[in-house]
């Protein structure tokens, strides 16, 4: 179901009326606010992901995936309490069956467009690796607001990607030792180890998110997904192939009506426009 809304205010100049477009599933809500989609996870009071949530997430990144006009994507939870619980133990019984975990969040890390995960409350476990394969992560200070990968706790470890992204992003020995010791950080803790990008106050949250996802909707399309497959690359496959993506790219993004825009806008000191073409 599509639901079209309008943001306005009394305040608000008819250019700047942006139409809102929601589609509604089961377990997530899907948001388009111009060349923002913003996917929801709905199943309170903790979003842990079960079945339904993981088929869900799987067709709403389809959909972004095919929609031209979405340059950016924002992950965030309903509600204060929660990004994420991670894995619902109590839906063990279909943990077989459906998009797998681990290939939904290796999906995010590899989107084709930039992904922020706006961290509104406790991301664990399953969450937290949501949380890291995001490129972009922003997280609420709110004192119920902690992040970690906790599995150990459970006599399991991290099975959706963690044990590679966390020990990528913050090296060996800090790994293991938030990993074996299933520590629960604060936003600011996290932030000072570059765990998260950016802390933001709960109810500024969402507006943080939207700037930098703004900021990001302005830069050419073409060049941003070019820039993240050379940057896959090189991580999945070594640095010979990366550098071997990246000049494949320089070439595809050169010839674009984006890059002419990009140089004239320079040349003319203006502000470029880009189209994506």
């Amino acid at each position: 179901m599509i639901i079209n809304a309008y943001e306005s205010s009394a305040t608000l100049k008819p250019k700047e009326i942006t139409e809102v477009l929601i589609m509604a599933y089961e377990n997530l809500s899907l948001e388009k606010k111009d060349n923002i989609a913003i996917i929801t996870l709905n199943r309170p009071p903790a979003n842990a992901v079960n079945l339904g949530l993981r088929e869900d997430f799987s067709n709403a990144l389809d959909e972004i995936e095919k929609d031209k006009e979405v340059r950016v994507v924002i992950i965030t939870g309903t509600g204060d309490k929660a990004f994420s619980a991670g894995f619902d133990v109590s839906d063990t019984a279909n943990v077989l069956k459906g998009p797998d975990g681990a290939g939904l969040w290796t999906r995010v890390d590899k989107f084709p467009k930039p992904v922020i995960a706006a961290i509104n409350g406790f991301a664990l476990g399953g969450g937290c690796e949501l949380a890291l394969a995001c490129h972009f992560r922003i997280m609420s200070t709110a004192e119920k607001a902690k992040i970690g990968l906790t599995e150990i706790n459970l006599g399991l470890i991290p099975g959706w990607g963690g044990t590679q992204r966390m020990t990528r992003l913050l090296g060996r020995k800090r790994a293991l030792d938030l990993m074996m010791f299933a520590k629960r950080l604060t936003a600011q803790e996290a932030l000072d180890i570059g765990l998260v990008d950016k802390i933001s106050d709960p109810g500024n949250l969402m507006n943080d998110a939207m700037q930098l996802a703004g900021e990001l909707a302005e830069k050419p399309p073409l060049a941003v997904r070019a820039l993240l497959r050379a940057i896959n690359a090189g991580q999945d496959r070594g640095f010979e192939e990366g550098l071997k993506v990246e000049s494949e790219s320089v070439v595809e993004v050169f010839q674009s009506k984006d890059t002419q825009e990009g140089i004239a806008a320079f040349l003319e000191k203006r502000k470029p426009v880009f189209k994506g073409e």
